[in-house]
């Protein structure tokens, strides 16, 4: 690329794999170390390299310290980039179909700027020749800047799970809790993991076994983008390439956004026959389960999976057949036998009923003090689910058990040796060696931050006590689960790429101890869940910077100022949509179509009430009415074994270790609030991408398949945002056949003989 000559960062050549494939592919030669090898292996050119071997192809193994990092582009790139991500993804989070775009928007984007920064900004030298000299542009924009602004937007990429709380506290129970609350629990959840990244880095950075595979895709990316690119006659550049697919984006989302957002899900069962409640259950892509269901809106492809253009295909089927066994064996047959009641409600709904398939009154059972009304619970009676829901809750039981087992018996042996080597591992590999050449971040800076951390949110938790009701034991139980599971899981995610998901625990744990208390319930589960994910995703950053060479203290300011723009942003982007969108996230008051349904904060909602107002025990324990739901975790300890016997049963299918039960029944954890059309759509276009052009169109895929993901994601971002100020704000909207995105109303219908609901037929 044009301005980036850095001799340093060029590359010997190596396999297509290095960049082309959509997942790093195991060779017969990396057999070795996962027998126990961990010799280093060399180059072609004969230098060290690293003992993995995926890390070997595509990790650069050359360093320039003398590039400049932390310039003045960083600081303005990285601070926009961090800025825009967390609007957008805030912004898009209450939404129909709540947009996550990544980092890699960013990494894209920032290019031409970067190169524009350098090529206009003047380049005196500020203070020559004394203690502060500086210039605000040091030459080339170079990729060690564009690391730096890339960790700065990952801070404003991931969703800030505690705005969560805030949302449902404000919006859902409506309940007070003051900007100054919903600030510091946000900022001491996100800095809690800081915390923890800080104390465990030393094990899951800096050991050649702790690999990250998922870092390598951002590896190829940044030398996909900085090596030269001259125009071939008849093809475009990537950013050329780029611009194109971001103008197309941009102008199309005009129609699912606004003019047409009937095309976020068609569902042309319900349109065959509109009469009938069966084929609108099966049919209806966003109440239902979606057969024959499609959309063509970006912003629903990618809501809840990710970029579809991103996903292996063994991957992609494996979460296409885990959808399919919930959502079309599991479900149906649950329904039609009408276990649990289930032909009272819906067939597929994230809602709260009576007996009578009424919508729960919380509000009646919750007394002045913010805690169950046991009086008025026995008036109102048990809570129910909907079928769906039901069973979400039992995969979600199953794939905690699954994951544990499967990663003991597929990787339990590979885990042991790679653990006791980032324990024991003396001999630092080729990345550590260009690391110490680096200032190192002292552990007690570190460990500071977690002290005052941790006693800080003891004070709020009690200085505030009324509004976020837990106590201070609650907090060091939290923080005592977080430090508990950090390490392993840690080395799970860094050598399997496998992230088992703990909230259920959290919940658990803390709805049996202290029921009856809802935001207690969610303060626990974002202090020690959350800010044990949060950690998780700060190691994988500094993994990214270990691979890259950043110096470690421009890692640390980096991370401590991204984490503090994108939790400002988040909070205020959040706290300004709560008060200028009329009945934000009240679907009962929200005019038809409205895209401000709160699906994910429904959920959160709906969690908080089954959890933590009315316990587990009400109703998944003794006195629940879903107590057989617990099956569920016995079938998830089961499932892993059989695939692991069938493997050792029949050694020359290959096929059967791919498949993997944690990713079975982990496929539809997301629904709801996550939709039939979400997947349906979302495994054509990864099956278009991952399997079609990575097979036979290599060449185009190799090139723009990444690309494309992140200017499709740009592009709607920005129109999505350009719409709801033009024109939502001053709730400007279009009244036809075509406004309506599903068309199925009769999906929501139960079937039970004597069930009377508005809108409804009754049997």
């Amino acid at each position: 690329m044009p301005g980036n000559s850095e001799k340093p960062f060029t590359m010997t050549t190596a396999t297509n794999d290095e960049i082309t494939a959509p997942l790093i592919q195991k060779s017969r030669s990396s057999q070795n170390q996962q027998d126990g090898s961990c010799s280093a292996p060399e180059s072609p050119d004969g230098l060290e390299n690293s003992p993995i071997e995926q890390v070997a192809l595509t990790v650069p193994i050359t360093d320039d310290p003398s590039l400049p990092t932390f310039t003045f582009r960083t600081w303005v790139l990285g601070t926009l980039a961090c800025v825009l991500l967390s609007f957008l993804n805030q912004f898009f989070w209450y939404r129909r179909e709540p947009l996550s775009i990544s980092s890699i928007s960013a990494q894209i984007a920032v290019v031409p700027l970067g190169h524009l920064m350098a090529a206009t900004i003047t380049d005196r030298v500020f203070f020559k020749d004394r203690k502060f000299e500086f210039t605000l542009n040091p030459g080339p924009f170079n990729v060690k800047e564009h690391v730096l602004v890339t960790i700065f937007a990952n801070s404003g990429a991931g969703n800030v799970y505690a705005i969560h709380l805030v949302s449902v506290v404000k919006v859902f129970y409506k309940k007070r809790m003051s900007f100054l609350v919903a600030l510091l629990v946000v900022f001491t959840t996100q800095v809690l993991g800081f915390g923890w990244a800080g104390v465990f880095r030393r094990y899951l950075v800096e050991p050649a076994a702790m690999w990250w595979p998922q870092n390598l895709v951002q590896v190829s990316l940044f030398r996909a983008l900085h090596e030269k690119e001259e125009r071939a006659k008849g093809r475009l550049t990537r950013n050329q390439f780029f611009l194109i697919a971001f103008v197309c984006s941009f102008a199309y989302y005009v129609l699912p956004g606004y003019l047409f957002p009937a095309l976020t899900s068609l569902s042309w069962l319900c349109w065959v026959f509109p009469n009938s409640i069966l084929a609108h259950q099966l049919g209806s892509g966003l109440r239902g389960l979606g057969i024959g269901a499609i959309g063509f809106d970006w912003s629903s492809i990618s809501a809840y999976l990710g970029s579809p253009l991103a996903s292996p295909w063994f991957a992609t089927v494996n979460i296409a057949a885990g959808f399919a066994l919930i959502t079309y064996v599991i479900s149906p047959i649950a329904y039609w036998l009408n276990l649990f009641k289930a032909k009272n409600f819906p067939i597929f709904s994230d809602d709260l009923f009576t007996s009578t398939g009424q919508s729960y009154n919380i509000s009646a059972i919750i007394d002045s003090n913010f805690h169950i009304d046991m009086e008025a619970y026995e008036r109102e009676g048990p809570l129910y689910l909907s079928i769906f829901f039901a069973m979400s809750y039992g995969v979600g039981f199953a794939c905690l058990t699954a994951t544990v087992v499967h990663v003991i018996l597929f990787h339990g042996r590979d885990i042991l040796h790679l653990s006791k080597s980032a324990f024991q591992e003396k001999k630092m590999d080729v990345h550590t060696k260009l690391m110490r050449k680096y200032k190192q971040v002292p552990e007690w800076w570190f460990t500071c931050i977690l002290v005052v951390n941790i006693a800080a949110t003891i004070f709020i938790c009690q200085y505030y006590n009324d509004q976020l009701q837990l106590p201070w034991w609650g907090v060091l139980l939290a923080c005592g689960l977080a430090i508990f599971f950090t390490l392993p899981v840690g080395v799970i995610t860094a050598t399997t790429n496998q992230t088992p998901a703990l909230n259920m625990i959290t919940e658990y744990i803390i709805g049996y101890i202290y029921p009856g208390f809802p935001v207690a319930n969610m303060c626990f589960k974002v202090y020690g869940y959350i800010s044990m994910k949060q950690g998780i995703i700060f190691l994988q950053d500094f993994k990214l910077g270990h691979y890259m060479k950043i110096a470690p203290r421009a890692m640390f300011f980096a991370q401590v100022g991204g984490t503090i723009i994108a939790a400002l942003a988040h909070i205020g982007t959040a706290w300004w949509l709560m008060d200028t969108v009329s009945d934000i996230c009240d679907r009962e008051l929200l005019p038809s179509g409205s895209p401000w349904t709160c699906p994910g904060d429904h959920v959160f909602y709906d969690a908080s009430v089954i959890w933590g107002l009315i316990g587990p025990r009400r109703i998944f324990g003794d006195l629940g009415y879903y107590s057989a739901i617990n099956w569920f975790f016995l079938a998830g300890a089961i499932a892993p074994v059989l695939v692991w016997l069938a493997a050792k049963a029949f050694p020359n299918k290959p096929w059967i270790k791919l498949i993997t039960m944690p990713v079975l029944f982990g496929a539809t954890v997301n629904m709801p609030p996550a939709t039939a059309v979400n997947y349906t759509s979302w495994v054509l276009i990864a099956f278009a991408s991952g399997f079609v052009a990575y097979r036979y169109y290599r060449g185009w895929w190799s090139r723009h398949n990444y690309v494309l993901s992140g200017a499709l994601d740009a592009g709607l971002a920005f129109m999505g945002v350009l719409l709801y100020l033009c024109l939502g704000m001053e709730d400007v909207s279009l009244s036809w056949w075509g406004g309506d995105s599903d068309r199925c109303p009769l999906a929501s219908c139960p079937t039970n003989q004597g069930i009377v609901i508005k809108g409804c037929p009754v049997f």
